[in-house]
């Protein structure tokens, strides 16, 4: 029983990590997939064998390794020199990223809650620094609690788009965009979000004993975010074209689905910032602790502290600026973790074969001696 909670923790933060605020907007969704037309069931079916592939490899290999860090992944990948490059402009990006995270918390506490725009990010900011006091164990705890209510909001979603008339559009929606761009927009989907994973998911396999677990949890967890993309496609394909004109197009959709409908989006898409932006801030902070002279209970209000500040820029234009250069560098990683072979498995430890079950006693023989 113990083996499957771990699974569906280890899929919950699989998934709860890949699906932030872009995701949880239909932004992200709409660019990479649906206007892509009748190309985009086939892309999101190739996208969901990646993350089910390579984000299953990478927590094998993080494990196998030994490696507490993206950092430590990263040299494995590239080598010594230039892992710890790639990691230290990874580390720059993250922190970026973290920073749009609390703006983009900020803003739905401004735009949707009428709250100051301040008090988001210091609402935020707190929560954060309580739960990560928690370590891994808070964030998968976070994540199964936010995740099965996504996947919930997805179902209803779905159900409620069966009942309209352009349902089926999604089989059949031209579009005039390339197939070549088509085709490439689900590596680059997969690799710009793999890339930002790398920080949660190679942490969580070194605290991963049972690689069955880690497995199966990698495997379920990219079926989750393959199921999601399904949904969420579904829906906007139905609405096309008009849903391009808005700046929330999930949000157009379940507005029409009534205020309660209305109030748990809201929610969601704050509780899916708000795993994101821990998840992230707990893997850099993970990082800096290899990297910095300082104390490691003075790392994260640092770190928490720099994002704030940096957030005073606001949503958008952080966007703009730093998703596109993370998106090139992405590409470079995922290719070469397509290339990178499995590590053997550590050997078991004397005492218990976790694979089997099976407990081993080390005996030695004893050498009788003659009188």
């Amino acid at each position: 029983m113990k083996s499957y909670v771990r699974t569906l923790q280890i899929a919950f933060t699989y998934i709860g990590t890949i699906v932030g605020a872009g995701f949880a907007t239909g932004q992200e969704i709409l660019r990479f997939f649906t206007r892509y037309g009748h190309w985009a069931l086939l892309t999101i079916m190739l996208s969901t064998v990646l993350f089910v592939w390579l984000g299953t490899k990478m927590m094998v290999i993080a494990r196998r390794i030994g490696a507490d860090s993206y950092e430590d992944f990263n040299r494995h990948l590239f080598g010594e020199k230039t892992g710890s490059r790639i990691s230290l402009f990874t580390l720059v990006i993250l922190i970026g990223v973290n920073s749009i995270m609390l703006a983009g918390a900020g803003a739905i506490f401004q735009e949707h809650l009428g709250f100051p725009y301040q008090a988001g990010l210091l609402i935020t900011l707190t929560g954060s620094f309580f739960l990560l006091k928690r370590g891994m164990s808070g964030i998968m705890q976070l994540n199964s609690l936010v995740v099965p209510l996504m996947l919930t909001l997805s179902l209803i979603i779905i159900f409620n788009t069966f009942g309209l008339p352009e349902a089926g559009r999604f089989l059949f929606l031209q579009t005039d965009s390339s197939s070549f761009g088509a085709w490439m927009s689900p590596l680059l989907y997969t690799a710009f979000n793999l890339g930002m994973a790398q920080a949660v998911l190679v942490p969580l396999a070194r605290h991963t004993e049972d690689e069955q677990s880690l497995v199966r949890g990698g495997i379920l967890g990219g079926i989750g975010i393959g199921f999601m993309l399904l949904a969420a496609h579904f829906a906007m394909s139905s609405q096309m074209p008009g849903i391009l004109q808005y700046e929330v197009p999930m949000g157009s959709i379940a507005f029409r689905l009534g205020p309660a409908v209305q109030l748990i989006y809201l929610l969601l898409i704050f509780l899916e910032i708000f795993s994101t932006f821990i998840a992230n801030i707990y893997g850099v902070s993970v990082q800096l602790q290899q990297r910095l002279p300082v104390a490691p209970a003075l790392v994260t209000p640092l770190l928490m502290l720099f994002c704030y500040l940096f957030s005073q820029f606001g949503f958008s234009s952080l966007l703009g600026v730093f998703y596109p250069i993370f998106g090139a560098l992405a590409l470079v990683w995922v290719s070469m973790l397509l290339r990178a072979p499995l590590s053997p498995p550590p050997p078991c430890p004397e005492g218990k074969d976790k694979a089997k079950g099976i407990t081993i006693v080390a005996v030695k023989p004893v050498i009788r001696g003659r009188k």
